[in-house]
């Protein structure tokens, strides 16, 4: 499939590194004009040497009201892909409240903040868009001393799904991409120092392969593609990989 995104604008939070830089530089490739959210100078500029033109905001997307700040004149936004998101492991029953606070004031208040500005935006414009959240897994699957995590991301779900349904009469579709531990990742490093750990989740892969940032690049591309136009409040699972070109 040939996914081209000429004329359209995009918006890519957390794309400073990792899966959040793969998708925004896969777009870029795409013909899309992008703008990349990180709270991160250093990787938002050594982004923009790598892709010339792309636009950078930097905000911390943990402060509800500095996001909203940065993003007033974001101008149009036809496509959203929602991927910052943070890790902070600790056993269920010693869990601080500060640990639930981050993890969900950027796993799940920050999408909802950028998601309602942006849509805003969209449904004012009446042209549609489309909006990807990468979830996880792990929203459906119990990994220990994730309780904050995986919690945030059964949230982002429930979330995903609404968005959906409100959205849809103005031509806004809203999916989401569920990645198993991907390589190279802050959850894929945690898996290789684990000891049997990512040999467990592992076999319980058909494909007997963890999923790379590219699988979970041309998942997100896909959806936000007019390939995927008839669909709506999806779950994409990416395990074993995903090929989209």
């Amino acid at each position: 499939m040939n996914i081209r995104f000429d004329g359209k604008r995009a918006l890519v939070t957390g794309a400073g590194r990792g899966i959040g830089r793969g998708i925004i530089t896969k777009l870029a490739e795409c013909g899309a004009e992008c703008v990349a959210l990180s709270k991160t100078p250093e990787n938002l500029e050594s982004l923009k040497n790598e892709v010339p033109g792309i636009q950078t905001i930097v905000v911390d997307l943990a402060d509800w009201t500095a996001t909203r700040h940065a993003l007033e004149n974001v101008g149009k936004i036809d496509l959203l892909v929602n991927n910052a998101g943070i890790l902070i492991m600790s056993p269920f029953l010693e869990t601080a409240k500060d640990n639930l606070d981050k993890v969900f004031d950027v796993n799940f208040k920050a999408l909802f903040n950028v998601s309602q500005i942006v849509a805003k935006g969209m449904v004012e414009r009446g042209n549609g868009g489309a909006i990807v959240n990468v979830s996880s897994v792990a929203s459906r699957v119990a990994f220990k001393n994730m309780a904050s995590y995986c919690s945030s991301k059964g949230a982002i779900d429930s979330l995903t799904q609404v968005m959906a349904t409100e959205l849809a009469p103005y031509k806004i579709r809203v999916n989401s991409v569920h990645p198993h531990i991907v390589q190279s990742t802050d959850m894929g490093n945690w898996a290789a120092k684990c000891p049997g750990t990512g040999e467990f989740y592992l076999s319980r892969i058909p494909l007997n392969r963890f999923p790379d940032v590219e699988d979970v690049v041309n998942a997100v591309v896909f959806l936000l593609s007019d390939k995927a136009s008839s669909l709506n409040g999806i779950a994409l699972p990416v395990e074993g990989g995903f090929e989209a070109n």
